[in-house]
């Protein structure tokens, strides 16, 4: 584990099960990391469960940003995960109390939230969720898996990018292989999008010596054989996803020595974001956490934003974004 304080915003409201499990994920995540430091956005009454089950010598590490009018369900009728805590959490780093943000609530609310308070990189029309996959040969970010539903072809090569200079910056792949997933890896492979996404991706510049290598099949996103990034729609991306974690379970687990979070890092904005499964349980949360001081520790969003700015620079990216 990387040294160094970091501070976490987490949504106490976020999830299926929240906010018992995200009560247990914090309790986890503490346990774990002790330059840790947590700030709980929530009613105070569901921060008081987590700092009871705390020492005296950790409570100090845990503060509470409270959002008094987050109503349950069960006193409203409404739907029971008001989007306040999340948008407050974003405020919250923007106001530097905290360094990332971590929710397991509607990843609609989530991006909204992040889009609106952070803002949008240059260029970068659609954030992206990248998930990282423990392949038999190393990690595999997969993107999207489900920022956005969108496939234009200009959108699958800005994720290209995105995930590009994430595999160099999170995953430390010096030369990331970038492949667009697809039915077959046979040119004109694949519905309308991915054969009009295969030749853009094919001219499109990709940031520190990454390399598109064209199309590949779901079976390389668990082998890691052929690339380290493998670019869909959010849509095909989180089918994906779910189903090789399904895989995962039913086989006792992902590869020796995978260690890959149960959460994705939303890509494309001016801050750190993590978002968790909707239907996460508590080591999820905790692995979430560990993901948000990950990429807080390793500067990854300036780290991004530098590679970004420097294709942009020397006009190595093209502007597909207005034109497909």
């Amino acid at each position: 584990m990387e040294p160094g304080t970091v501070r976490i915003a987490v949504d106490l409201l976020g999830g299926d099960d929240a906010p018992a499990v995200v009560v247990d994920g914090a309790l986890r995540a503490l346990g774990a990391d002790p330059d840790l430091r947590l700030l709980l956005v929530g009613p105070p009454e569901v921060a008081d469960g987590l700092l009871a089950a705390l020492s005296a010598a950790d409570r100090g590490r845990v503060a509470l940003c409270p959002v008094p009018d987050a109503a349950t369900a069960a006193d409203t009728g409404t739907p029971r995960r008001p989007t306040g805590p999340v948008r407050v959490a974003v405020s919250a780093v923007l106001d530097g109390a905290a360094d990332a943000v971590v929710s397991a609530g509607p990843t609609g609310d989530t991006v909204t939230a992040a889009v609106l308070g952070f803002g949008r990189w240059p260029g970068v029309r659609r954030p992206a969720l990248v998930a990282t996959l423990p392949a038999l040969t190393g990690p595999v970010a997969l993107l999207d898996v489900g920022g956005s539903l969108e496939a234009r072809p200009a959108t699958l090569a800005r994720h290209a990018v995105l995930g590009a200079a994430y595999s160099v910056v999170a995953h430390g792949v010096s030369r990331p292989r970038v492949g667009l997933l697809s039915i077959g890896t046979e040119p004109g492979k694949g519905d309308r999008a991915r054969r009009a996404a295969d030749p853009v991706l094919a001219e499109q510049m990709l940031p520190a010596d990454a390399r598109y290598v064209g199309l590949v099949e779901g079976y390389d996103v668990a082998t890691g054989d052929r690339a380290d990034v493998v670019v869909t729609d959010g849509f095909t991306g989180n089918v994906l996803l779910k189903g090789i974690e399904g895989a995962y379970a039913m086989a006792g687990g992902p590869p020796a020595g995978g260690g890959a979070p149960r959460a994705a890092a939303l890509l494309g904005v001016a801050g750190a974001v993590v978002v968790c499964h909707g239907a996460a349980r508590d080591d999820d949360v905790a692995s979430g956490i560990a993901l948000a001081a990950h990429l807080h520790r390793r500067r990854a969003i300036a780290a991004l934003a530098a590679l970004l700015a420097e294709l942009n620079g020397s006009n190595r990216i093209t502007d597909t974004e207005v034109t497909a």
